[in-house]
């Protein structure tokens, strides 16, 4: 214990150690913060949903029942969704912070609303936004080559080599004490804060040791790297130059080019593609006989075939049933499109066996549900509830049901 505690005033005496462990705290308490506040931003823009929306809804329904059109209701109605973060969510934002977590729907076409925003693919995003993900996978191993590049070569350099090696509980045993103590110093810096931040967002304490662990795990493998290089004897300069190659190629070239590898491997259009594809389905619908736009909603939804024909007015049925065959002629497309993003997302997850940098972050978005599968499950929720939508407003639509003020009441809310 004396041995230790005596590494560890040595180490402590060291400008630069401090230095580097104070910098990587303060970062690391800076990028807690902001994802933090980012957070609770969007929590506040989620709760205030509710009176915006009773606000709009209020204005429409007033006009509406004046003459009880439920197409006029079903048109003009805007109905919230939300994707509400998780209590992780401040440690790696991931893809909220490339795509929306609020959307207001109409029951009109759906594709077009939902890839209206999407205009380049969200996963392509590397680095991100300051949070603590990026301290961790992108300003830690920096941090560790700074400490730890100079670890014998600086002693080979001042000539004390032969006499710290043969001293008792000298050698590897020493070389052990001060690299565990960097280790110790720099996960203290990162791990500590993160606690605090974590047990006040709520998260689970499970989850919290999983990524404590996993923070230690990969400040070990730097640490590892940077012992392997200095057996090498080369001098602390040529040790630092070495070790910043190397973070630059696992860190930002490697990811970039295995990213660059997986799109061109695997192809898509860009989401706008598939609203334009679906606007130009809508459009089309103007040019055609009514009746063909009927008789094909109606071989796919027979349950309303049984509505009174068109008229020579415009009607609203027909609206929506042409917006609805819209979205269905690009079903394939939308689920080709997700399939591809699926793929990519295996691929990528993929890469993070081989590259520590890229499974670490993969690791953290997947647990702070900030990844590509949260977004495609927040869009599939709003599928679902789209359908729901469609449903309650074609019951009154198709049987020429008499919308009032207190039908607004009976829609179906997102959940």
């Amino acid at each position: 214990m004396n041995l230790w505690m005596h590494e560890a005033r040595l180490l402590l005496r060291q400008r630069l150690a401090v230095t580097a462990v104070a910098l990587l705290a303060v970062l690391t308490i800076a990028a807690l913060a902001a994802g933090m506040a980012e957070v609770s931003r969007q929590r506040a823009a989620i709760a205030a949903i509710p009176v915006a929306q009773a606000e709009d809804i209020g204005a429409i329904a007033t006009w509406v029942d004046k003459e009880k059109d439920a197409g006029s209701a079903a048109y003009y109605s805007f109905h919230p969704t939300w994707d509400t973060p998780a209590p992780l969510a401040f440690a790696a934002l991931g893809m909220r912070d490339v795509s929306p977590y609020i959307l207001r729907i109409r029951a009109l076409g759906l594709e077009a609303q939902i890839y209206d925003g999407d205009t380049f693919n969200p996963e392509l995003a590397l680095p991100g936004r300051f949070d603590f993900a990026f301290v961790l996978v992108f300003l830690a191993p920096l941090f560790v080559i700074a400490l730890c590049h100079d670890l014998t070569s600086s002693e080979r350099e001042a000539g004390r080599w032969r006499t710290l090696a043969a001293l008792p509980h000298g050698g590897p045993a020493l070389w052990r004490r001060r690299t565990v103590l960097r280790l110790a110093l720099l996960w203290t810096a990162i791990g500590i804060p993160f606690l605090v931040a974590a047990a006040i967002s709520g998260v689970h304490a499970g989850s919290i040791l999983v990524i404590l662990l996993l923070v230690a795990a990969y400040l070990l493998f730097w640490v590892g790297l940077s012992a392997a290089i200095g057996r090498l004897r080369w001098s602390s300069v040529a040790n630092a130059a070495s070790l910043g190659a190397l973070w630059l190629v696992l860190v930002l070239v490697l990811p970039t080019l295995g990213h660059v590898a997986i799109n061109r491997a695997i192809p898509l259009p860009q989401g706008a593609e598939i609203a334009s594809a679906q606007r130009e389905a809508v459009n089309h619908a103007w040019d055609i006989p009514r009746e063909e736009t009927m008789r094909r909603f109606y071989a796919h939804h027979p349950h309303w075939a049984d509505s009174a024909p068109l008229g020579t007015d415009f009607h609203y049925k027909w609206y929506f049933a042409f917006h609805q065959v819209g979205d269905e002629s690009v079903a394939d497309k939308v689920g080709g499109y997700r399939q591809g993003l699926e793929r990519r997302d295996r691929a990528a997850r993929g890469i993070g066996w081989v590259l520590p940098s890229v499974g670490v972050q993969a690791l953290l978005t997947r647990m702070a549900e900030t990844d590509l599968a949260a977004q495609i499950a927040y869009r599939e929720r709003i599928r679902d509830y789209h359908r729901r939508l469609r449903t309650f407003y074609y019951d009154y639509l198709f049987r020429d049901r008499p919308f009032g003020k207190s039908d607004f009441d009976k829609a179906p809310r997102f959940e």
